[in-house]
């Protein structure tokens, strides 16, 4: 998800491209278009591709395996990115006839105030969640290093390291106001992301001998158990947040170089993602991790340096999430209190930095109650489907009934489309979410 960053020349522009514009103007981002000359094609599809690559990429061979099997995983990947890059496309057009240049003020102009509200709130527990489940990652990997293991002391630790490294690197990386590393950042999440890919196909190619898998099924007990792969590849897939600014960014800001760039930016993510998937559920089976990376043996050389990758970039990522939740906080906050942007810059200060510790030892302390990474996705997975159907579907819906021309067949039909989007949103958003509820009290 969409964890890992987007890539630009400005250290700063991941953070802006999320925040509301009442925080900081949006216009920085047209000027800087204009004065530079815009993203290219190709770079659109490199900056795509790494909003939507991430840390989600190492739930994939477990959702298949909950799915029941490569089959009915690969099959509803396909299904999905029908809708995937249709809403891309969808935010497009609705930014072009809103003028809008962010996800939040697209939907707030199409939609109106109150399902805005509801959009930038959506976002803020999104990101909050997926801050939560970077924690889970950094445990995940440093618990499993055979050289930091092999002095087993108490400082070995899960919820020590997590606290350690949270509070020593990540907080200080996120209380500024600007980002300065992001570009760096920017990098090594693609870098990362592509390692453990090659790994997980190296190591299915040419296994561990002591490494057997276990129950490797071919089809699904229920129909319904296809669906709790759903919020894995909605967290995997979920760049649209993302996508608008990237759009309006291009040199050619059109619909039609914008579906090249989003239908092969997504064709390139589903390979990442289904090499993973099938290579690392094929490898274990039953025995499959939530975290694919912890099924490997603590000895593994490439594997502890796929592990020291995925520390690097949730180190870094986090921050930038972080960023653009509390931003997005900020613009609600300022709304409610009908402030302007340019308040005392002593109170700003402070705010961020309450808003920051708030912030952070909330995500640090649920991380170290919550044991794995897939209880978190399976919940911010089903709001990850709301930004990929529900608020596109119904801008599709208001850009649509807005329009005075003659109601064709064509006009219907994408109502209708729209429709469905939404519905088949509302179904994922409620079925993921209360079957996560519902396994987390069983169990």
């Amino acid at each position: 998800s969409s964890l890992g960053s987007i890539g630009s020349n400005d250290s700063g522009e991941r953070a802006r491209l999320l925040q509301s514009p009442s925080v900081d103007s949006v216009r920085h981002l047209e000027s800087e278009r204009k004065s530079s000359g815009g993203v290219s094609s190709i770079g659109a599809v490199f900056i795509v591709v790494n909003a939507a690559l991430g840390a989600g990429l190492l739930n994939f061979p477990a959702a298949f395996y909950m799915a029941g099997g490569i089959t009915a995983g690969v099959m509803l990947q396909l299904f999905m990115l029908i809708f995937i890059i249709s809403g891309l496309v969808i935010l497009g057009y609705c930014s072009q006839v809103s003028n809008e240049s962010t996800y939040q003020e697209v939907v707030r102009a199409s939609c109106g105030k109150v399902t805005g509200v509801l959009c930038e709130i959506a976002i803020a527990v999104y990101t909050f969640g997926t801050c939560i489940a970077f924690f889970i990652v950094i445990g995940d990997q440093l618990d499993h290093c055979e050289c930091i293991c092999s002095y087993v002391h108490w400082y070995t630790d899960r919820r020590f390291t997590i606290v350690v490294t949270a509070v020593l690197v990540i907080l200080p990386l996120s209380i500024p106001k600007e980002i300065g590393f992001q570009k760096y950042a920017s990098a090594l999440s693609v870098m990362g992301t592509w390692y453990v890919t090659i790994v997980v196909i190296v190591r299915y190619i040419w296994p561990d001998k002591n490494m057997t898998p276990g129950y490797i099924p071919t089809s699904a007990p229920s129909w319904t158990a296809v669906f709790n792969a759903m919020p894995t590849i909605c967290f995997g897939f979920q760049c649209h947040v993302s996508s608008v600014p990237v759009f309006n960014s291009m040199r050619r800001s059109e619909l039609k170089p914008w579906g090249l760039v989003v239908t092969l930016s997504m064709i390139i993510c589903l390979f990442v993602y289904t090499g993973t998937g099938v290579c690392g559920f094929l490898s274990f089976g039953s025995k499959v991790n939530q975290d694919v990376l912890i099924s490997y043996p603590s000895d593994d050389i490439a594997v502890a340096i796929a592990r020291a990758f995925i520390v690097i970039c949730v180190v870094t990522s986090y921050p930038i999430l972080h960023f653009c939740g509390r931003a997005v906080i900020e613009g609600l906050w300022l709304r409610f209190r009908g402030e302007q942007v340019e308040v005392c810059v002593r109170r700003e200060q402070r705010r961020r930095v309450l808003q920051t510790l708030v912030w952070f030892s909330l995500t640090l302390i649920l991380a170290l109650f919550i044991p794995d990474i897939g209880r978190v996705i399976s919940l911010i997975g089903g709001l990850a489907a709301c930004f990929i159907f529900v608020f596109p579907g119904l801008c599709l819906i208001q850009a649509k009934l807005s329009e005075t021309e003659r109601r064709s067949a064509s006009w219907h039909g994408l109502v209708v489309y729209g429709v469905v989007m939404v519905t088949t949103g509302a179904f994922i958003f409620g079925l993921t979410t209360t079957n996560s509820i519902y396994r987390d009290v069983v169990s």
